[in-house]
């Protein structure tokens, strides 16, 4: 059997962390259940030694070294379609995502994405856009935690007008956020450089050089606290697209999203709020077909808005 080996080295602030909640971290894209069964299966080692429970806590500074086995078909499964439509015409399709779901498949999540759906309901969209099968009509992306508005294309034609729409800004992308703690300042424009960070490479971070400019502008809408624990709901505006960019911002001035383990937002108070507390709320961008500006908004999906009643 064919494997793809991926070596990590535990940073201190993972120390403590299950070994499968650390693992989906440090493999973007990966389900829990997809890691337990490597973690079972004797996949997952450090030094000589198989790490066969999934609850394991890892330390700082251990090696881990995970053998990932090369999918047997590399085609997209087909699978039935079940998620909130938000708009849907011939040219583009607008759908409220889940947390936890994959938007494309990538290791450790050959199915239950998006993409895989979107086979299931448009069997040929991959023959009429002309593309592979692997991202069909995927013109932008949602972290796998992050819920909310996600557009995809049905046609060629728009299928580049939005992915030129999205390139050129000509889109308005409004978030909300419930982080850890409180603004020291009510509303505020956070820009500067986005980059891989330079000690863990699965994380990004504000950088100096050797990065992308990122703008990012908050409101406080709401604070509070949560089991004693300041918390605050914010407005978001990212005025770019770069890879966790809210997240890396927020976490850079004191703020992180609550419960994303990555960027410090977990809470020993709160250990059942496991998934960031991100949610794609609006989101305005020209019509590919009439040019004419649209507007779509998820509704807040349901751990969100629990969250919020607990403040």
């Amino acid at each position: 059997m064919n494997q793809k080996i991926l070596s990590f080295r535990i940073d201190a602030g993972d120390a403590g962390t299950r070994l499968d909640r650390c693992l989906s971290r440090l493999i973007p894209g990966s389900s829990r259940t997809y890691l337990q069964k490597l973690i079972a299966g004797g996949l997952v080692t450090s030094g000589d030694a198989a790490l066969t429970i999934p609850r394991y806590p890892v330390r700082a500074g251990m090696e881990i070294r995970v053998a990932l086995p090369e999918p047997e078909n590399s085609e997209p499964a087909p699978e039935p379609f079940d998620f909130p439509i938000l708009y849907e015409d011939e040219a583009m399709l607008v759908i409220s995502k889940p947390a936890g779901v994959v938007v494309h498949p990538a290791v450790g999540n050959p199915t239950g994405t998006v993409v895989n759906a979107l086979l299931g309901r448009y069997p040929n969209l991959a023959e009429t856009l002309a593309c592979g099968s692997s991202r069909p009509g995927i013109v932008h992306r949602l972290d796998k935690d992050t819920s909310g508005c996600l557009v995809i294309a049905k046609t060629p034609d728009a299928q580049y007008k939005l992915c030129t729409a999205f390139a050129g800004r000509e889109t308005s992308k409004t978030y909300l956020a419930i982080v850890r703690g409180i603004p020291h300042r009510p509303e505020a424009e956070i820009s500067g450089l986005i980059g891989r960070h330079p000690v863990n490479r699965q994380k990004m971070a504000v950088v100096e050089r050797n990065g992308k400019f990122a703008l990012t502008r908050y409101r406080l809408e709401k604070s509070g606290c949560i089991n004693g624990c300041p918390v605050s709901l914010m407005k978001v505006r990212i005025l770019t697209g770069r890879t966790h960019q809210i997240r890396v911002h927020l976490a850079s001035v004191g703020i992180p999203v609550l419960g994303d383990a990555t960027y410090g937002g977990m809470l020993s108070a709160l250990p059942e709020i496991e998934r960031q507390m991100l949610h794609a709320w609006k989101l305005q961008l020209p019509h590919p077909v009439t040019g004419e500006k649209i507007e779509f908004c998820a509704p807040l999906p349901d751990d969100f808005q629990t969250t919020l009643n607990r403040f």
